[in-house]
């Protein structure tokens, strides 16, 4: 029997190292994604010398077009196949979108949103073959309108709709699909977009620990959406309340003040 992994995206920081370590914690296989190779092959030896199977290590930039192509070269030359796969990687940059640079900007999209459908739709088959599923980190910021870091709160907001779409088409499969939409994280995010946490994160603040944590059982759980933190799991309710215009109001403000 060919062996089974989790693919697991922009696993060299943040909530993707947590979430290796608890998928390889629960007897998965996993295959880590990132750029940064030392990064990989230390959280790789962590993995092993805690008793989990070895690592696949991947090194890869999302942004290049053939990432997944790449991706898929490297999981083939191991002979392994997907059994689950999680679209974390991700970033953000901070400032108006149009004083931003536009080719960093059409970034984001690269890896926000091309690469999490390619790496969905381009192993649905291993996926459906070994009822496996797909979890996507997705954001709380995806359910509202993000002035100040317009392209990355739009990023979300589709791989939120995205996820949501898949989930209904590959359920008849057999294939869990779950949307992990956590708020602000203490993590290398803020230091990448340009901006300080601000009362946002002091407020809505879950570990990456936790996040992953949740992530991991509410995919076991076939959950449809992840809201890590009371805080957060009340943020789309309020939202409800309030006409667009307000909240787009009080996000930009909030955002000025980073």
């Amino acid at each position: 029997m060919t062996e089974r992994v989790t693919l697991i995206t922009g696993a060299s920081a943040g909530i993707g190292t947590e979430l290796a370590r608890v998928f390889a914690a629960n007897g998965h296989r996993v295959a880590l994604l990132a750029r940064r190779t030392d990064r990989l092959t230390t959280l790789a030896e962590e993995i092993t010398a805690s008793g989990g199977a070895a690592p696949i290590v991947i090194v890869c930039d999302l942004e290049q077009p053939d990432a997944g192509d790449t991706i898929a070269a490297a999981l083939a030359a191991a002979g392994v196949e997907v059994e689950y796969v999680v679209n974390n990687a991700g970033f953000g940059l901070f400032g108006k979108a149009i004083d931003r640079d536009r080719a960093e900007q059409l970034g984001i999209i690269a890896v926000n949103i091309r690469a999490v459908t390619d790496l969905s739709l381009r192993f649905s088959d291993s996926l459906i073959q070994h009822r496996g599923g797909i979890l996507n980190v997705a954001s709380i910021a995806g359910f509202l309108p993000g002035p100040g870091m317009a392209v990355y709160y739009a990023s979300k907001a589709y791989v939120l709709s995205f996820t949501e779409a898949l989930r209904a088409e590959l359920a008849p499969r057999g294939v869990r699909v779950t949307a992990l939409c956590p708020g602000p994280v203490p993590s290398e995010f803020q230091a990448r977009a340009g901006f300080l946490p601000g009362v946002d994160s002091a407020i809505l603040n879950v570990s990456a620990a936790d996040v992953a944590e949740a992530g991991y059982r509410g995919l076991m759980a076939n959950k449809r959406t992840v809201l890590p933190g009371i805080g957060i799991k009340i943020v789309p309710f309020l939202l409800r309340l309030f006409p667009r215009g307000f909240i787009l109001a009080a996000v930009g403000r909030l955002q000025l003040k980073r």
